[in-house]
């Protein structure tokens, strides 16, 4: 089983597709995290990414296409969670039709909705936590920051909801509810 997972900054999307990892052997797809492993792998394609990267510039879709391609071809499991992918509709498009090429689905899309006062009050309270723990707190997870993250979620992957939906696979979630009764409606998705 194959699936996105949908949702602003804040959302849930990584502690979900954690649970899903542990609880059904999925693998997650990170978008950052191939990029990160990619780069110092030593790989043609690990020396390609790690040449734009250090340029500064953005690395290109189909390089990220080809890095999911690795991984379809070489890890062995019980499906795959695109966590950050696809961000807009023209990589919504490829990884169609890397998916049709790798003779593989995609059977679920799980959007995470949220509240974007609640998220922000959230996530900034959470920063805060931490700071008074001693613990590390991410740079931009105050309000300002995560309010221009929002904005460009809403203005780049929000197309994809729509798109999504007329294909038939998508199905929206409560993302602000606690963490097990978010756990328990997607496992209710992916188990009918």
């Amino acid at each position: 089983m194959n699936i996105i997972l949908l949702g602003p900054p804040g959302a849930g999307k990584g502690t979900q597709a954690q649970y899903l990892v542990e609880t059904r052997g999925m693998t997650q797809l990170s978008t950052g995290d191939m990029l990160r492993a990619a780069r110092t792998s030593g790989t043609e394609m690990g020396k390609v990414v790690a040449d734009v990267m250090d340029r500064g510039e953005l690395v290109t879709d189909e390089i990220v296409i080809g890095l999911i391609r690795e991984q379809l071809e070489s890890v062995d499991t019980h499906g795959f969670i695109f966590d950050g992918f696809p961000r807009t509709l023209a990589q919504a498009d490829a990884l169609g039709e890397l998916l049709e090429e790798q003779a593989q689905t995609l059977d679920a899309v799980i959007e995470l909705e949220v509240n974007d006062e609640v998220l922000v009050e959230r996530i900034v309270g959470r920063a805060e936590d931490a700071r008074k723990a001693g613990q590390p707190v991410r740079a931009d997870d105050n309000e300002e920051s995560l309010k221009i993250r929002l904005m460009e979620y809403y203005k780049k992957t929000s197309p994809l909801i729509g798109y999504y939906y007329a294909k038939g696979l998508l199905t929206k979630i409560d993302g602000l509810k606690d963490i097990p009764t978010v756990q328990a409606s997607m496992a209710a998705v992916l188990d009918q």
